[in-house]
């Protein structure tokens, strides 16, 4: 099958891939999201009070051979709409992913693959923490039985607990050799609780939670 290829505009770049996304989604209903092609035409320029902003343009492309027949989930309805959630968040910001799933019986993990997916991550984490809070509040409302839902995306999930899990133990080096609490920097609640986890049974230390959301963070202390 031949090349699909459209070009699209928007105030920026996001917004002009957003919009290229639909227009393909319009073109094939079954676009496999993860295999489009961007390619920025013009960046845009933001105008004084609207004067003289001209818009972002970008062109997107497929292969045909990625318009194929939709794929059918054999899934929980909580893992639909997890789904369904992380697709319509991805493609408003302009990304091209594919979605998945893998759930056990607490809980459910939702792993984007694709391209760059560091618009979806954001600094330190900051956007796919949103995101996971945002789909744990919404997609799990209304379940009887609340599954922690983790959203995940080109291995970000693992890289930070390695990151984290070493920066507890130096932190516990420093305050044991020091003999004065070390606080860490501010933290989602899961992150707090995997520093937790780590020192748990590190001798001579303790860990506390102190603050409030969201700059809530870890101290850890002498025991």
């Amino acid at each position: 099958m031949s090349e699909v290829t459209v070009e699209a505009s928007g105030e920026t770049v996001a917004e002009a891939k957003w919009q290229a996304l639909r227009e393909l989604e319009q073109l094939q209903p079954s676009l496999d999201k993860a295999a489009v092609r961007f390619q920025v035409l013009t960046e845009g320029k933001r105008g004084l009070l609207g004067v003289g902003s001209t818009p972002a343009r970008v062109m997107a492309s497929v292969d045909g051979a990625a318009v194929a027949a939709p794929v059918v989930h054999d899934e929980s309805e909580l893992a639909a709409r997890v789904r369904s959630m992380l697709e319509h968040v991805t493609a408003a910001i302009g990304l091209s992913c594919r979605v998945e799933i893998e759930e056990g019986e607490e809980t459910l993990v939702a792993t984007c693959t694709g391209g760059d997916l560091g618009l979806l991550i954001g600094r330190h984490g900051a956007t796919i923490d949103a995101v996971q809070t945002l789909v744990n509040a919404s997609a799990g409302h209304g379940e009887e039985q609340r599954k922690e839902i983790v959203v995940d995306a080109a291995g970000y999930r693992d890289r930070r607990r390695r990151t984290l899990e070493s920066l507890a133990v130096r932190c516990a080096d420093e305050a044991l050799r020091g003999g004065e609490r070390v606080s860490l920097e501010p933290m989602s609640a899961p992150e707090r609780r995997l520093v937790h986890e780590r020192l748990k049974l590190y001798e001579g230390v303790r860990t506390v939670s102190e603050g409030d959301e969201p700059h809530r963070y870890v101290v850890v202390e002498l025991a």
